[in-house]
């Protein structure tokens, strides 16, 4: 086969999938202007018209309907092959593309990263932070890292990680102008830094841990983000009162920048879990990052 007509029909195949050229182009990390072009070459050595483009809207014609219904199957055996041989590879080669909230990309993912690397200097990790629900099928992410309760359906997960600790802290000059607060009960009086959830919008209740329950409560928010590195940062400049994962607040807390209150009040988030499509052939490099990611 023409190999140019075989690099246009995986074009065609990917621009329907994504939904617009600018999604494929992105997908593919080529301009759009050279998807078009490619699309056009196709359509000229077929003399066919495979899709049909407006500025709003794109779909494929009839002819590209039967087209991509007998092109969709042969392209993902193609794919199952390339798993195939890449799995008896001497050592892991290529990009694995990971799709994780930010406490699992800055505390789970990232430690492990230089050690990885040294391991596998060929194998290259693309890291996606994102906090709202994401289809990694879709997205062609060849896994996501979420809590346990955040995971999609129909996906094999293992988990890496333990519960997560957390912890309730202000500066030392906001408790010395606004007193430090012993329980949830005091926080009425107090100033509240609190998180937007990314994907729903809704700003998030905090929670409190005490003699095995657990109950959560509305506060009195005076500063919201949807960023956790954020909040951390206006607890460090005085407005108000946050709650931090423990790794995060840890060094300003030996340095004195941040003040634990409320001790014994802080819950744990769940486990992070590491989870990808069950229909998806592994590649090695995905198999050693797997691996990297389950030790700890």
């Amino acid at each position: 086969m023409d190999r140019d007509v075989w690099s246009g029909l995986a074009v065609f195949a990917e621009i329907v999938e994504a939904g617009s050229f600018a999604a494929a182009a992105k997908r593919l990390g080529i301009s759009s202007s050279a998807l078009s072009h490619a699309m056009r070459s196709l359509e000229a050595r077929l003399n066919v018209r495979l899709l049909n483009r407006t500025t709003r809207s794109l779909a494929p014609t009839d002819a590209g309907q039967i087209l991509l219904a007998r092109l969709q199957p042969a392209l993902s055996s193609v794919a199952d092959i390339l798993g195939e041989l890449d799995s008896v590879r001497s050592k892991p080669i290529g990009r694995v593309r990971v799709n994780a909230h930010k406490p699992a990309a800055s505390y789970l993912i990232l430690p492990r990263l230089p050690k990885f690397s040294r391991d596998h200097p060929e194998v290259s990790i693309d890291l996606t932070v994102d906090d709202g629900m994401v289809d990694i099928v879709a997205e062609r992410f060849d896994c996501g890292v979420r809590h346990d309760k955040a995971l999609q359906a129909d996906m094999i997960s293992a988990r890496i990680s333990g519960p997560l600790e957390l912890v309730f802290v202000a500066s030392p000059a906001y408790l010395d102008l606004n007193g430090r607060p012993g329980n949830p009960e005091a926080l009425g009086s107090h100033r509240c830094i609190s998180y937007r959830h990314a994907t729903s919008g809704v700003i998030h209740r905090w929670e409190f841990a005490y003699g095995g329950e657990r109950t959560n409560q509305a506060v009195p928010t005076s500063f919201v983000t949807n960023d956790i590195d954020i909040m951390r940062d206006a607890a460090l400049r005085g407005l108000g009162i946050c709650c931090l994962l423990v790794d995060q607040a840890a060094v300003h807390l030996r340095s004195g920048d941040l003040v634990e209150v409320m001790s014994g009040w802080a819950p744990a988030l769940p486990p992070c879990h590491i989870y990808y499509p069950t229909k998806r052939q592994p590649t090695a490099a995905f198999q050693a990052f797997l691996a990297a990611m389950r030790e700890f």
